[in-house]
């Protein structure tokens, strides 16, 4: 009998990882995971879902959405990827993650269909969560997709609502090197007669979600079209807004735990989720558990790494912004939060756009530049190398906790240090 941390290590050496290796594990069809599903009993069709795809703020919104429905009452399972400190995170019912013994349970009783199937990591981890939240019968599960959309393992079930945040150029090498092929492989999860909100509106990827509605005769609403968020301030660790419909006010003074600048975006995406839901699903919820769960979004479900504070005296924060889109938010929120002088203990992987991502940096920081550990991290010197290229001034440090220190040690009380570049620089600085 394997323990948790053997049945990890068989799950991560056995199978291939997309963190670990990249587009070798991307899977390009949805056959491997319906084989699982088929061998488990259809455990996606045995609850409720709504599906959340999107490059950036899908995981945010995830969140903000499973906080919503666990103050309503509802018993909520959350899938989402990658985990931040522990494998557990990807798979919670009400903020808490499935237990070391039910993982292990899953792998001991599937390792015959595993050894047969031969998945990717992320599939086996997509059918543990489904049999475990079929099992466990929850109320409505909140499905992140991991990467694109209609490919993606996830697109197996029939959600209530279908969800995209936003499109921007990442993961170019699998999903398309332009933002309507990108947006078409999103665009994926939109089924058929099922409604789709959609977060941003954007020149490019509109018409590709219009299109592919109209041919779903899936209902399709913009959230940023119907409402707009003012009067935005972040006060006592709260993000603070007023949430306007036309000139009417829908929200007053709407508080959310979250309190990245870039979070309004996802906070009216969520509105609109609702308020669709309200409208054309059975799932229900009220103004009140709204202002609720946004409010201890963190508290209720266990999200890290969102423009998170590690520490105050100096300040240290941590964000998981790692491509353009994301970088862009991160730089504003930077200029937004008072400081001195700035140190970025940054490190990136080797297939995201390295140079389009460090032409968005603050040239006036002092850099720490790192290699998160696995085999994708670009390796700190060749990071140094191409940010030098740009005007941006550093060290190399042999890992991430090492080039913290450093900078814990060089920063002046009135200092910013920011930690980030890549999920898995955030993952080993928690």
């Amino acid at each position: 009998m394997l323990n948790y941390q053997q049945t990890l290590d068989y799950l991560y050496s056995k199978l291939p990882m997309f963190t670990r290796i990249g587009a070798a594990a991307f899977k390009k069809d949805l056959t491997n995971t319906l084989i699982l599903c088929k061998a488990l009993d259809q455990p996606q069709h045995k609850f409720k879902s709504i599906h959340v795809a999107g490059t950036n703020g899908k995981g945010s919104t995830s969140h903000m959405l499973a906080s919503v429905l666990q103050a309503q009452g509802y018993k909520t399972g959350l899938y989402t990827s990658p985990h931040l400190k522990d494998f557990r995170e990807r798979i919670r019912i009400n903020g808490k993650m499935i237990s070391k013994t039910e993982v292990i349970k899953f792998v001991q009783q599937q390792k015959t269909l595993i050894r047969e199937v031969e998945p990717s990591f992320f599939e086996v981890t997509v059918a543990m969560a489904f049999d475990y939240f079929a099992r466990h019968q929850v109320d409505v599960a909140v499905i992140e997709v991991g990467l694109g959309g209609r490919l993606d393992s996830t697109n197996i079930i029939k959600p209530e609502i279908a969800v995209i945040t936003n499109i921007s150029m990442d993961h170019t090498n699998m999903l398309g090197n332009t933002i309507e092929e990108i947006a078409g492989e999103k665009a994926g999860i939109i089924k058929q007669n099922i409604p789709v909100v959609i977060g941003e509106t954007q020149e490019k990827s509109k018409g590709v979600f219009l299109n592919k509605a109209d041919e779903m005769h899936a209902p399709i609403v913009f959230a940023d079209a119907v409402l707009s968020a003012n009067n935005i301030s972040v006060k006592n660790n709260k993000l603070h807004l007023n949430i306007f419909q036309a000139a009417e006010l829908k929200f007053e003074n709407l508080q959310s735990d979250l309190t990245g600048l870039y979070q309004p975006k996802n906070v009216l995406t969520v509105l609109q989720t609702f308020e669709v839901l309200n409208q054309h699903t059975e799932i229900k919820t009220s103004t009140e558990n709204i202002y609720k769960g946004l409010k201890q979004v963190k508290k209720r479900t266990g999200l890290q790494g969102r423009w998170q504070t590690l520490s105050k005296i100096p300040l240290i924060i941590c964000d998981t912004g790692h491509n353009e889109a994301g970088i862009t938010e991160v730089v504003k929120n930077i200029e937004q939060t008072p400081h001195k002088n700035l140190h970025l203990v940054f490190g990136m992987v080797k297939d995201k756009d390295i140079l389009k991502v460090l032409s968005l940096l603050p040239k006036d920081a002092k850099y720490y530049f790192c290699k998160p550990d696995l085999e994708r991290g670009l390796d700190a010197k060749d990071l140094q190398e191409q940010a030098k290229a740009l005007g941006l001034q550093g060290k190399t440090f042999n890992s991430v906790a090492e080039a913290k220190s450093k900078a814990i040690e060089l920063a002046s009380m009135d200092d910013l240090i920011f930690i980030g570049g890549s999920t898995f620089v955030v993952a080993e600085s928690l």
